[in-house]
């Protein structure tokens, strides 16, 4: 069976190389720094903290007590966007992520999600990388959650990295970097998001926007090369960066506070105009930390 998947797994990669080929850009991050990010090497699991940290001579601190996706949440700040619009709990979550817990609750839809069970069944199994959750049951056991955070020498955050496993099997469901960043396009302040791969990475590039009632809304809706959206980023050794940007590939996330005060996220994938994926999240704050 393990073989089988192996196959499979390996059949789905050649795929998805071939389409990066055809429609990616011949480009590197020489001349889209916006685009920069770590890269993975064949296997991800949790190597990619400590592969990045020597590669790059950062100092890294992992299970940190302290820390956030967005250190500084007024970094956003921009003439489209005012941080001191988004509710205050919201904006702790981001900048406090170490000190909180989250639940979560999947939904997919079919069709789609055949194709999300068989790319997490096989290239996501065998990388162990991007397992999203597919049914409630690979939830049953909850999910960990580690802040780990890669400094400069003089002490400045280059990249927060967030870590999730299912706490049953130890299956990551996401091996992250984030980052603040400015696209080309518009000039204004954005969330990267780059989630390493075997000779490349994942990377999603998402606009900040306020919601109703102090809701933090992140999008990646954009039109074009040099936007926001999601990048498909692959350098095979001894060939060229190649970088695609999916434009049929859609996410948004909306923050917020319910009613009876707790903070909440909405998740959601879309694939060519289809619904993929919703991720339900239920974020406390953990009691005495801080």
């Amino acid at each position: 069976m393990e073989t089988f998947r192996n196959l499979v797994a390996w059949v789905g990669a050649q795929i998805i190389y071939f389409l990066i080929r055809v429609f990616g850009k011949r480009t590197g991050f020489e001349e889209n720094p916006w685009l920069s990010g770590p890269l993975g090497s064949e296997y991800i699991g949790e190597r990619p903290f400590d592969e990045v940290a020597e590669a790059e001579g950062l100092e890294l601190e992992r299970n940190a007590c302290q820390g956030g996706l967005i250190p500084d949440f007024d970094a956003l700040n921009c003439p489209g966007f005012d941080s001191a619009a988004i509710h205050p709990a919201v904006r702790d979550f981001y900048e406090q992520t170490a000190q909180h817990r989250i639940d979560i609750r999947p939904q997919t839809y079919f069709p789609a999600n055949l194709a999300l069970w068989l790319l997490v069944a096989t290239i996501s199994r065998k990388v162990n990388q991007l397992n999203f959750p597919t049914n409630a049951l690979d939830m049953a056991t909850g999910v960990s959650s580690e802040i780990v955070i890669l400094k400069r020498a003089d002490g400045s955050i280059k990249y927060t990295g967030w870590l999730r496993k299912f706490s049953g099997d130890q299956r990551v469901l996401y091996t992250g970097f984030y980052m603040v960043g400015v696209t080309p396009i518009r000039g204004t302040p954005v969330v990267k998001a780059v989630f390493p791969m075997p000779d490349g990475n994942a990377t999603v590039v998402l606009r900040p926007k306020v919601g109703d009632n102090g809701a933090f809304l992140l999008e990646s809706d954009g039109d074009e090369f040099g936007d926001v959206g999601f990048y498909r980023v692959q350098q095979h050794k001894g060939a060229p960066m190649r970088i695609w940007r999916v434009g049929s590939l859609r996410e948004n996330f909306r923050v917020f506070v319910d009613d009876e005060g707790i903070v909440r996220c909405d998740h959601q994938v879309r694939y060519l105009g289809f619904k993929v994926l919703r991720l339900h999240y239920r974020i406390e704050r953990i009691q005495g930390a801080g």
